[in-house]
Formats: structure tokens, sequence, C-alpha cells
């Protein structure tokens, strides 16, 4: 990609006629140190050229972070993880989580074991 290329040399010429400390400076810098993910961007237009989805995703999760730090025990915090994955993972299936969580919930005890899978967020069919 000519043009991509071109780019890339004159940051790279235009960087290295200013001092440390400039807000351009430090733009390039910023730009040049994530050069090769710009450039596979630019190579492929179906890559995503942030992560945005995802981070909207755990947001939830992260703002919180600190009050998971309270869940009684080590094996307290492995089942909050366990809830909030099958949580999320449901949404992302395009599911209500309540009705989600009360169906499985509902069905966990009498599901046979070799069926189990049936009841995962990508396999889930309301009851």
């Amino acid at each position: 990609m000519p043009i991509a290329e071109k780019l890339h040399e004159w940051m790279i010429a235009q960087r290295a006629l200013m001092p440390e400390g400039l807000a351009t400076a430090k733009a390039l810098d910023y730009s040049l140190k994530r050069w090769v993910a710009l450039k596979r961007y630019m190579d492929d237009g179906a890559v995503p050229i942030d992560n945005n989805a995802v981070e909207n995703q755990i947001r939830p999760w992260a703002l919180c972070r600190s009050n998971w730090l309270f869940a009684g025990s080590v094996r307290g915090g492995k089942r909050a993880a366990a809830i909030m994955t099958l949580i999320q993972s449901a949404r992302m299936n395009g599911h209500d989580p309540y009705a989600y969580l009360k169906d499985v919930l509902m069905r966990l005890p009498t599901q046979r074991a070799s069926e189990i899978g049936q009841l995962l967020p990508h396999q889930w069919v309301a009851a």
C-alpha cells in the first residue's frame, strides 16, 4: 500500500524534527507505536478499528470490580464469575438473562447429564 508507506515515512521524518514533550510529538509517537495494528486495519477493512464493542460489553463488570473483592472467598468469587459469564453470554446470544437463568435453573435438576450442553446460552431454546 504505497500511500500508507509514504504516510509512515512522513510521520517518522516529522517526528525526528520535533522536540520531546510537544503534543504533536506525543500524537505521532502514539500512532507510530501502533503502526503495525493500523497497517493491518488498512490491509483488511473487515478488521475492526477498535474494540469498543467488547469494552461496552465488559464495562458493567469492570466498573464494579472493587465490589467483587468482597465475594466472601475464592470459591465465592469463582461462582460470581461463572454467573456473570452466563449472564453476559445470554445477552450476547440475544436472550433475556433473567428468563434464561430462570428457565435453566428450573430445568437443571431434571436435565440429563448427556444433554447439559443444551442449556448453554448459545444452544438454549426456551421451554
